[in-house]
């Protein structure tokens, strides 16, 4: 067993983190979810998510008889939703391909839905013990300023390079407390600003610590400027009730419930265009009341600017074909799948 190994896991078993709701178990389901929702989002966040996740959903055959707008309706919040979509579908898959047991075979678990090399690999150490190497960013983080590797992480030679580097490290026994012991030390000393160097067990052998480069590791992505979008949000009101409408299955907030939108720039969107946009996409007669504040969400890729735009409906469409809006209360409405920016509408117009 290496040295870098060793000390990670005589560190892990005491100063490591223990009790979070996923840990001391072996059912890959719940290490399954637990890993999907720690992509690109903290701990913190997470655990209230899991928590009522697994209340409503507590193994792969309840998932998979889940609509898509329930597991939706339960990731409501937490982001990045094509997450739940994939996960959803893996549960589908394991239920019609597997005999409803997750598999085993490393290769295999990376054929599922949303399952990449470091998510499988977490999973089959977790869960079966097994000797893969993990390499999420708080591991790469570890390892760029540990052994000095510079370069952007994600860039494809540099994360080649990690790779291979995480692969020589791994220990033939203890894969668990090796596995755990990375992620904590990346969550909880190695962080990306204001890391705990002197409680770290890895600091005597450190090359960025020695060279005091560990503030300019790892390398950060090359910017580059943000696009930034506008959009306008219609806010359509009939009695108690707001309609909102389903978007598609893929893109951003693929699959939620959100409000109708102009995908336009809304400097050049007068009141008459905007109900007579109303009146040719729904045929619902509506008159606009006055624009809510704007806000703004950021993605990964862009930044979006909202102009949420109340109608009052005077005449509603009768016609009672298959569509894809539905008429909710702002109460039901906001227990419903929906992105984050439509929540934080709903909730100024329920104090209103």
């Amino acid at each position: 067993m290496s040295d870098f190994a060793h000390r990670l896991i005589t560190w892990q078993k005491v100063h490591g983190r223990h009790d979070l709701p996923w840990q001391n178990t072996t059912d890959p389901y719940a290490i399954w979810v637990s890993e999907i929702m720690l992509q690109q989002t903290q701990v913190m966040a997470v655990i209230g998510y899991y928590s009522k996740f697994m209340q409503r959903f507590p193994d792969i055959a309840t998932l998979a008889n889940a609509t898509q707008d329930e597991v939706l309706q339960h990731w409501s919040g937490l982001g990045y939703y094509s997450r739940a979509r994939n996960l959803h579908n893996a549960a589908v898959t394991i239920m019609d391909e597997h005999h409803g047991q997750f598999p085993q075979d490393f290769e295999t678990i990376q054929t599922l839905s949303g399952i990449g090399r470091s998510t499988a690999a977490a999973i089959a150490s977790f869960a079966f013990n097994q000797v893969q190497t993990i390499l999420d960013g708080n591991v790469k983080r570890v390892l760029a300023r540990h052994f000095l590797v510079e370069g952007w992480p994600s860039a494809p030679q540099i994360e080649k390079q990690l790779w291979l580097l995480a692969e020589s490290l791994l220990p033939k026994a203890g894969m668990v407390a090796y596995t755990q012991g990375l992620m904590d030390l990346g969550a909880t000393l190695c962080t990306r600003s204001k890391p705990k160097c002197d409680a770290c067990p890895l600091m005597n052998s450190c090359t960025a610590y020695a060279q005091q480069r560990v503030h300019t590791l790892p390398t950060p992505k090359p910017r580059k400027t943000i696009p930034e979008k506008n959009t306008t949000m219609l806010i359509l009101r009939c009695g108690d009730e707001i309609m909102l409408e389903k978007r598609p299955p893929t893109g951003i907030w693929g699959g939620l419930w959100s409000f109708p939108e102009i995908d336009a720039d809304t400097d050049t969107q007068t009141e008459a265009l905007i109900e007579h946009i109303v009146k040719t996409r729904f045929g619902i007669l509506a008159q606009t009341d006055k624009p809510l504040t704007k806000l703004s969400h950021a993605f990964t890729h862009f930044k979006l600017h909202i102009q949420p735009q109340p109608l009052n409906v005077l005449r509603p469409n009768t016609n009672v074909g298959e569509t894809m809006q539905i008429w909710l209360s702002i109460d039901d409405a906001i227990g419903a799948a929906i992105p984050t920016p439509v929540r934080k509408i709903l909730l100024s117009l329920q104090n209103k």
